[in-house]
């Protein structure tokens, strides 16, 4: 059997929970109405009732508001009722709005899409023009950040079951109704489907129906784990620059509304690394902006060695605030990003809401302690030390760019299955990558999408400006020795990874006494690159302790889910 390539799914009963009709019963209980009123109302009409004239684009909500209580009032005298005092179709589609999502359903799409797998929602829809419009828009907002695209049939003028609806599906999917799943509550519409050669899928039980799902595309999209969290694509997100003085500008990309966090990334790595936490934060209610670093990406690389000290990043962080009118952030860093958010903190305190770390604990600095030095001290560490000559690492790592992001990104899960990359005796070998063979294997965690994203963004400035960030251990230790200590008092937040084989859990020990407020997350099965390896269990950590903080801080945030 061939295996599907897209999968098209129906708003109502399909993604959401509810189906009007559902609704339209459940208005008729709370008032004492006859069941089916409403439906029978509007089958009295035809064709050309109110709903259908909406859901076609023919009329508004409110338009078609009217035109219900019209035939609504007509009903009620042939049945002999008398309607209500306060039936009212505005308050009845304010129910049929406050529809549930189907969670299983949105972490389908998100596991279908994962594996290169289209999807689609067809909706019979009207165009909001009432007060209460911002209902209707949260629902297209997430819809459009879950899903590949939404057709609308208040725009298409047409309405499932429709042919033509179906029809304009496949035409924009750029498939043949026998490469494309259709799933639905309704038989009507999923015999519709298949007597145009689509496979229907009939959801009647959730479980049943993901079992067809993965028959059908051969992608699993149930698990007994947490499912894959959505993963945005650099195509949908708000890419901007902030010019942060001559000659150098940040780029950054935005999804969201509400109060503003800050994703820090480390190496090598760019914003891309926090695709699966940017559609989570800013469904949660969050302003997300995640910017490639300094050095990375589309953000400018200067030559200057000097330029990628912590003192001048953390200053460029401070400024891309100001000139985005951002007066306090809650700052999240993984790897170089989580020294960042924590120097940022002790550095510029008023500025930060709320600070967390992915891997990388707050270091206590020691004025007594030459920084190289205890550099040396830690075998593990001996990759920093091989990165301080200019050139030699640039010309390793930018041989085979692609090799060397499968070299780097892996999960803990696949080490036996891989050769291994020690980071400790690499100038006695002569290299970091010496030793392992020409062919890696591209990891489970890393879609070859997502290889050829970081392989096209280090095309641009290749390692230079990463690498510099390494380069800058006394001029940071200086500055550090410099700057007056004082415990964290603000909320903060460190998460530590079983698996990572440089930054130990251990290493995280005591950082109570220089944060009281600090929160802890572990996640005993995960490496180094938190992120994208366990990404469900980083995501419910991470809004669990956002939405405590901001609780905290009577702070509002508006979920979109």
């Amino acid at each position: 059997m061939a295996l599907m390539k897209a999968v098209l799914f129906n708003l109502w009963g399909g993604v959401l929970t509810t189906r009007p009709p559902q609704s339209f019963l459940a208005y008729e209980k709370s008032l004492g109405l006859p069941s089916n009123f409403i439906s029978k109302a509007l089958a009295a009409e035809g064709a050309d009732n109110a709903l259908v004239l909406a859901e076609k684009g023919k009329l508004t909500l409110q338009q078609m508001q009217i035109k219900l209580e019209e035939s609504c009032k007509k009903e009620a005298c042939a049945q002999g009722l008398t309607l209500p005092a306060e039936f009212s179709p505005a308050r009845l589609f304010e129910v049929v709005r406050g529809a549930d999502f189907h969670r299983p359903i949105l972490e389908a799409a998100a596991a279908l899409r994962h594996q290169g797998i289209a999807t689609g929602v067809l909706a019979n829809l009207w165009v909001d023009d009432t007060p209460d419009r911002h209902q209707m828009a949260q629902i297209l907002s997430v819809l459009e950040g879950h899903f590949d695209f939404v057709l609308r049939s208040c725009i298409t003028g047409a309405r499932v079951p429709e042919s033509a609806m179906f029809d304009q599906a496949v035409e924009k999917l750029g498939l043949t109704p026998q490469q494309v799943v259709w799933l639905d509550t309704e038989k009507e519409s999923v015999d519709a489907a298949v007597g145009l050669g689509m496979t229907g899928v009939l959801l009647q039980d959730m479980t049943s129906a993901l079992d067809q799902l993965k028959t059908h595309t051969g992608v699993e999209v149930q698990s007994p784990k947490e499912g894959v969290p959505i993963a945005c694509k650099p195509d949908d997100v708000s890419h901007g620059f902030v010019t942060i003085k001559p000659g150098v500008r940040i780029h950054y990309v935005e999804m969201g509304e509400g109060p503003a966090i800050l994703l820090c990334h480390g190496f090598p790595e760019s914003w891309f690394s926090w695709r699966y936490q940017i559609p989570a934060l800013a469904d949660a209610g969050f302003r997300v902006l995640a910017p490639d670093m300094k050095g990375y990406g589309d953000s400018t690389a200067p030559e200057d060695i000097a330029e990628y000290s912590q003192e001048n990043i953390c200053q460029d962080i401070v400024t891309f605030m100001d000139k985005l009118g951002i007066p306090q952030v809650t700052l999240i860093g993984h790897d170089w990003g989580g020294s960042l958010v924590w120097n940022l903190a002790q550095s510029h305190p008023e500025r930060v809401r709320a600070v967390a770390s992915l891997n990388t604990p707050l270091f206590p600095v020691d004025p007594n302690t030459d920084p190289m030095e205890r550099i040396k001290a830690v075998p593990i560490f001996d990759y920093q030390i091989y990165f301080q000559e200019p050139g030699i690492a640039e010309a390793e790592l930018e041989k085979d760019l692609a090799r060397t992001f499968k070299i780097f990104f892996y999960g803990s899960d696949e080490e036996s299955k891989r050769p291994p990359i020690s980071t400790a005796k690499v100038r006695e070998r002569g290299g970091l990558f010496v030793g392992l063979p020409e062919e890696i294997p591209r990891s489970s965690h890393l879609t070859e999408d997502a290889l050829n994203y970081y392989v096209q963004e280090y095309r641009k400035n290749g390692f230079r400006g990463p690498l510099n960030w390494y380069r800058n251990v006394e001029a940071n230790w200086r500055w550090m020795c410099s700057r007056p200590r004082a415990k964290l008092l603000m909320p903060a937040l460190m998460v530590t990874a079983g698996k990572d084989r440089v930054l130990l859990p251990v290493f995280s020990r005591g950082m109570e006494n220089m944060i009281p407020n600090l929160s802890r997350g572990h996640i005993e099965e995960c490496g180094h690159w938190t992120q994208m390896e366990r990404p469900a269990e980083l995501n419910r950590i991470l809004l669990g302790w956002l939405k405590e903080t901001h609780q905290k801080a009577s702070i509002a945030v508006t979920p979109k889910l």
